[in-house]
Formats: structure tokens, C-alpha cells, sequence
């Protein structure tokens, strides 16, 4: 057998042909890169089987293509859809609520197949956040390409003078950052796309080791991306650009990018409209993607459009810039050529450039480029040597590089042909598939085996096939004797239900646990998950479930944690020694703030410590291995014993309880519950009761009919 792959890539418009490039903020380079590798690996003699994860769209906004379930893309690869959310289709940064929800379908996806693939790769923050818990549940190692990293975003947004809490709520950028260092803690290889990305982008992150990190950059196709011009190409070209300029026989400056803030598109229209040399020499031809009615674009496209159609007025550019509404992808290489055969520039403004995939298009058409001196271009140029870098952030630099780089028709040429040859010995899509296949299979070798937790004596199974979780902290009560005794009954009287099981969660050790229990006269649980979802136990055995310990112990350093957090003395403080657990420091807070956990986290990364931090009831702060909490506990029963996760039932009803209610498990959330849990609501499988505590509990398991009478 060859090898088995499996791609993540959740977010934009994917399909096998005709992609959509630049219709929106999500449907760029990265996809386009994702499906030619895709292509590429299936190709190959020791490649068995890809598939590629997106999301399934059902929405008459876009093309029935995305609500296909299964796409061939060539023979040995195809395009696998999943619905996760809403049908509609969304932007990438309102997707995070549902991909617990796609983690869990993944999981029993490839339970179902009964062989699981060899590797996942996880591409962009969101996909990192689910490739990083599929591998963690199954043991499947896992590949991380960030394409664009949250952290470089948001300090480039912060230089450029936006607000903090205006990248917050437009980009979500905290999640993302949270998501990278996730998939960074689990990636057993991080291929990035140059050495710059790696050294100082990745660096920034506390989880991210260099020994993991690998330099593969892109290929280009180059049966598309050649020098050798078509007679009817120039023609078809001018007839598709005429119609904006009044001189269509000088030289253009190039720019293909999408219509948003990152590609800084802006700046260029506006140094070409300050330049009288520029206006003079060239005209400015702006491919950035199709669209049709601005009203109907997101915020951020029409702000950029806005800005242009402002600088082209302000500066009085009609006849000198085109910017057509639509083109389609096979144009794109024409266009390129007949760019270079006008003896033009191909323009590269962007804030930020994690590799710069049109560069590379460029370079093989032999058209040199001007381009921002930030990540991908500067080892690409390093290695082409067709053009010049710009500090684009100032403009009379650009402008000066710009008006330079047109002067010599002697260092045009020679650009020219540099660009040409070095595609050709560096930049080919057989170097890159290669490259990359041979760092799979030199991985493979020497990672360590990871042992299975999926039960294969179905005889043993402790908890049965449904599992009720009750929340022994905060969901009941002893005080409320009347109603407790209702719930008491209601489960007695099921009690013959033998495929029904009673667990317990709490964040108590188990003899404390046992103690408290006791008081209630419920049920005996088959399964305590005690000391917040670090320690599991079954029946009244005392004897912690090793399998769950070992896994959750990589890298737990427990008092490297505790010396990580020492100087939040005037935040937090240790709990009793009672309170404290192997895999488990427990905090007090002094008083209640929502911002100790992302200031925890930070001290966590700084440290490099493989931790998670998690807050309950407002006051109350656990610091466990980063691959232990109770829903990743919910998880390792579901794997062990065969529970499907739909037959499981969660109460949620204090703050921090959000974890609970995510993927594919169902919640109840009494009527008397934390105001943080009312945005959970969109949640498919979470039923807010009408009633308190223990009678909201029946309601709820009466609306999942989850015990019969």
C-alpha cells in the first residue's frame, strides 16, 4: 500500500476546475496552492489515496459545485465536503464556533473507513485547530501550513495605526493565534514556504520547535506559466483591457492580488498617481478578482474598492489604470505574458507576504517583479534575482524603486532571463512533491508508535451505549431536597435501562467526589471524570483509567507551570492542598476578570509550557496539560468503549461550561444558568430548559428522549 493523505482545507470555495480566485478574502493563493499539491501527490507512484476536507455549501449565492459531497479531482484524489454550521456559505473568521463539530464527524469518519491515513495536513489557523484534535484523538501524525500566521497579521495591523479591539472583532484574532499554537503543539512536521517565515514569523510562537520546521516553497505550473506567446494571446489581451486605457501600447505595472487591506493595493494606486515619471511610462492594470454589485461584497472589499475608486478621482487616472470586473484563471497566464512582452513590471505591495505564489507565475512568464521586502519575496528574490525589494509601508521609497526599476532597459532583460532559469532549477511542482514526500517518509521513521485507545473487547465496556454526564460542582444541589428528589426518581425509575449509564464530572478529587455524591442518593455512576478532566475512574474502583493518564502527561511539567505563573501573585492565588492534582494547579482568583486567561496563556507560551488554562464560575482557574480538560475526556470514553457522541449528554450551567457545548454531544442548559453560556444558543445540539437545575435536567432529557419510562 502507497500512502494515504489526508488534506484540511475548511474555509473559501474549493472545487477541482475553474476556481474562483479573488472573489472573496478566502479564495486565493492558498487554495489554488492546496489543490495543485493535491494534484501533484496523487500523481506520484508511492501515493495511494489524498483526500481533501472542505466545508459543504448549500447556498444559492454560490455554485451548486460546493454541495457535492464527493468531487474526483484526478484519479486517486478527491474533494470530500462535510457540513459543519449554518448551509450558507461564511467567512472564515465566523466558522470557529463549529469546528468541534467537524472534529468529531472526522473522527467517526475515519473510524467508519477502519484505516486511518498515514498523515493529516492542516492548512490555515482553522483547519491547525482540528487536524491538531483529530491527530491528538487518533494518534495520526500531523502536518502544519500556517499560509498566513495571526500573530504577523495583527503586528502589522497594529504598525499600520488599526485599532486592537477593531482586529479583534473583524479578524478573531486571539482564536487564531489560540488555533496556531494548538496545531504548532501537535505538529510533528511545520512546512513553511521560506526560511524567513520560519526564523521570524513562526519563532513568535511559544509552541512552535525550529527541529519540526521544514523549507518547501511552492511550485509553479508550468505548463500555464511559460514565455512562449500565443498569436491570438496580445490581441485577446488588449481587447480585454482597451476599454480602460487610452495609451494600451505602454508598458503596464501588474499587480493580481485580492481586494483586501493585507494586499495594500491602495498605496500602489496611490504612488503611481503621485509619480508624474510613472503616469508618463506606464499604465497601472489591477486584476483583483470578479465581482459584481459592490453592495453585495464583504465590508473589507468594499472598503479597498472604495479607496481606489477615490485615488483614481482624486488624482484624475482614467485612461491610465484598469481594473475590470471579471476575468477568468486561464487568462491569468496570457495576461502575464503579454505584461512581459510590453516590457512591464509585475507589482507586489502587500503588507505582508508569507511566499507570493504570483511571483513565482511572474518570473516564468519573464516578467521582473518590484515586490514588498517582507517573507516570501525576499527568498525568492534571493534565489531569482529579477527585481527589486520595497519597503511598501513608505511610499516615496515604493515610488522611487518603481521609477528605478523601469530605467535600464539592460537590468530588464537581464531580470528577465534570470527569472526564467531560476524557476525552472528551483521553483518546479515535481521539486516541490518530491520535497515533500521525502520529508514524510524521513518523519515517519522516527516518530514514536502511539498506542491506540480504541477498545477492541466490546464485552468490557463500563458505561454502556448512552452516557448522562451530571455536573457534580454546579448542577446539583442537595439544598433543593423537593427537586432533587424528582430527579432522583426519574432516574430510579430508568434504572432498568441498562444500555443507559450515569457519569460524573467535577473538578474534586475523587474522594472528595465520592463524598459529596454520596449526600445526593443518586444512582451509582459508571464513570467519574474528576479533577477537572485530568483523572477518570469507573464504578466504585479506585483505580485511575492509565491509559487516559499517559496520554494527556507529553510534556506536562508541573512545577515549570507553576513557576511560569508566580508573578500573577496580585491575580491569582493557589488553592488548598486538597484542591491540587498531579495534572492539575488550582487557582483562586482575587477577583473576577475575563483577561486572566488570555494573560495566563501568554505566560504559558512564554515559558514554552504544553498547558491549557480554563476558568470556571468566574473565580475559579485550572491549569492542565494541554491535551486534558473534561470534553477531551468526553472524547478518549467515546474512542475507548465505541460511545457514539450523539448518545452522550452534557449540563452545562456555569460559566466556563461553553467547552461542553461543541461538536457532536448534546447539552442542557437549565433556565438558571451564566449569561456566558446565552451566545451558545446557534449550537445545533444544546437545549435551553425553562426550568431550574435538577427539573431543567429532566426537561432536557425528556426532549432528547434520553431514558425511557
Amino acid at each position: 500500500m502507497g500512502l494515504r493523505l489526508l488534506h484540511l482545507n475548511l474555509h473559501g470555495l474549493l472545487r477541482s476546475r475553474d476556481l474562483e480566485l479573488g472573489r472573496d478574502a478566502d479564495t486565493g493563493g492558498q487554495t489554488l496552492y492546496v489543490l495543485e499539491l493535491v494534484k501533484g501527490l496523487a500523481l506520484r507512484p508511492e501515493v495511494d489515496q489524498v483526500e481533501l476536507i472542505t466545508r459543504l455549501i448549500q447556498d444559492r449565492r454560490v455554485s451548486i459545485d460546493y454541495s457535492q459531497p464527493k468531487e474526483e479531482i484526478v484519479p486517486g484524489a478527491n474533494i470530500i465536503r462535510l457540513p459543519f454550521g449554518p448551509k450558507r456559505y461564511l467567512r472564515k473568521e465566523l466558522l470557529w464556533p463549529y469546528l468541534d463539530d467537524l472534529a468529531d464527524q472526522l473522527v467517526n469518519r475515519l473510524q467508519e473507513q477502519n484505516s486511518f491515513p498515514d498523515w493529516i495536513h492542516a492548512h490555515y489557523a482553522d483547519a491547525g485547530y482540528v487536524g491538531a484534535l483529530v491527530s491528538r484523538r487518533l494518534g495520526i501524525p500531523l502536518i502544519f501550513t500556517g499560509h498566513s500566521l495571526g500573530r504577523e497579521k495583527q503586528r502589522r495591523l497594529i504598525a499600520a495605526g488599526v485599532d486592537h479591539h477593531q482586529i479583534e472583532q473583524s479578524y478573531s484574532i486571539s482564536r487564531r493565534i489560540d488555533a496556531e499554537e494548538l496545531a504548532l503543539a501537535h505538529s510533528d512536521l511545520v512546512i513553511t514556504s521560506t526560511q524567513q517565515e520560519s526564523e521570524q514569523q513562526y519563532s513568535r510562537y511559544g509552541c512552535f520547535e525550529q527541529n519540526r520546521a521544514e523549507v518547501v516553497p511552492p511550485g509553479v505550473d508550468s505548463s500555464r506559466f511559460h514565455t512562449a506567446t500565443l498569436k491570438s494571446e496580445s490581441s485577446e489581451v488588449l481587447d480585454f483591457l482597451t476599454p480602460f486605457l487610452r495609451d494600451p501600447s505602454l508598458p503596464p505595472l501588474l499587480a493580481i492580488s485580492r481586494a483586501v487591506r493585507r494586499k495594500n493595493i491602495p498605496a500602489l494606486v496611490e504612488t503611481f498617481g503621485r509619480s508624474s515619471v510613472l503616469r508618463e511610462r506606464y499604465n497601472l492594470v489591477l486584476l483583483l478578482g470578479c465581482r459584481d454589485d459592490l453592495r453585495h461584497q464583504e465590508k473589507q472589499q468594499r472598503d479597498v474598492f472604495q479607496q481606489i475608486f477615490d485615488l483614481v478621482d482624486r488624482f484624475d487616472l482614467y485612461g491610465k489604470i484598469a481594473y475590470p470586473k471579471y476575468h477568468r484563471r486561464e487568462q491569468i497566464p496570457a495576461i502575464y505574458r503579454w505584461a512581459a512582452n510590453q516590457h512591464g513590471l509585475f507589482v507586489n505591495p502587500a503588507l505582508t507576504e508569507p511566499f507570493g505564489l504570483t511571483l513565482l507565475e511572474a518570473a516564468a512568464s519573464g516578467l521582473p517583479v518590484v515586490a514588498t521586502d517582507d517573507g516570501g519575496p525576499r527568498d525568492i528574490l534571493s534565489r531569482c534575482k529579477n527585481g527589486m525589494l520595497v519597503d511598501v509601508t513608505d511610499l516615496e521609497a515604493l515610488q522611487d524603486v518603481l521609477e528605478q526599476a523601469g530605467s535600464d532597459q539592460h537590468q530588464w532583460d537581464k531580470w528577465s532571463e534570470n527569472g526564467i532559469e531560476a524557476i525552472t532549477r528551483h521553483f518546479s511542482w515535481d521539486a516541490h512533491v518530491c520535497r515533500y514526500l521525502a520529508l514524510m517518509k524521513k518523519r515517519l521513521k522516527t516518530l514514536p508508535i502511539r498506542p491506540s485507545v480504541i477498545n477492541q473487547d466490546a464485552l468490557a465496556n463500563p458505561i454502556g451505549e448512552n452516557l448522562l454526564l451530571l455536573d457534580l460542582d454546579s448542577s446539583l444541589d442537595k439544598q433543593e431536597e423537593e427537586n432533587l428528589r424528582a430527579l432522583r426518581e426519574f432516574l430510579d425509575s430508568n434504572q432498568s435501562e441498562k444500555s443507559h449509564a450515569l457519569g460524573v464530572l467535577t473538578g474534586r478529587s475523587l474522594k472528595l467526589a465520592r463524598y459529596r455524591y454520596a449526600e445526593l442518593h443518586l444512582p451509582d455512576p459508571a464513570v467519574w471524570i474528576t479533577r477537572s478532566g485530568t483523572e477518570i475512574y469507573y464504578g466504585q474502583q479506585n483505580q485511575q483509567d492509565d491509559l487516559w493518564r499517559s496520554s494527556i502527561s507529553v510534556n506536562w511539567q508541573r512545577e515549570n507551570v507553576e513557576n511560569a505563573l508566580s508573578d500573577l501573585k496580585d491575580y491569582i492565588v493557589l488553592q488548598d492542598l486538597e484542591h491540587q492534582g498531579p495534572y492539575k494547579i488550582s487557582y483562586l482568583l482575587k477577583r473576577p476578570d475575563e483577561m486572566i486567561l488570555p494573560l495566563v496563556r501568554k505566560r504559558l507560551r512564554q515559558r514554552s509550557q504544553a498547558a491549557s488554562p480554563h476558568l470556571r464560575c468566574h473565580w475559579y482557574l485550572d491549569v492542565v496539560p494541554l491535551r486534558a480538560s473534561r470534553t477531551e475526556a468526553i472524547r478518549y470514553l467515546s474512542l475507548r468503549w465505541g460511545l457514539s457522541l450523539s448518545k452522550v449528554v452534557v449540563i452545562a450551567s456555569e460559566q466556563g461550561d461553553g467547552e461542553l457545548i461543541r461538536g457532536l454531544i448534546a447539552a442542557v442548559v437549565p433556565a438558571e444558568h451564566d449569561p456566558s453560556l446565552e451566545g451558545l444558543k446557534n449550537q445545533q445540539r444544546v437545549f435551553f430548559a425553562s426550568r431550574s437545575k435538577h427539573n431543567g435536567i429532566i426537561d432536557g432529557l425528556n426532549h432528547y428522549r434520553f431514558l425511557s419510562r
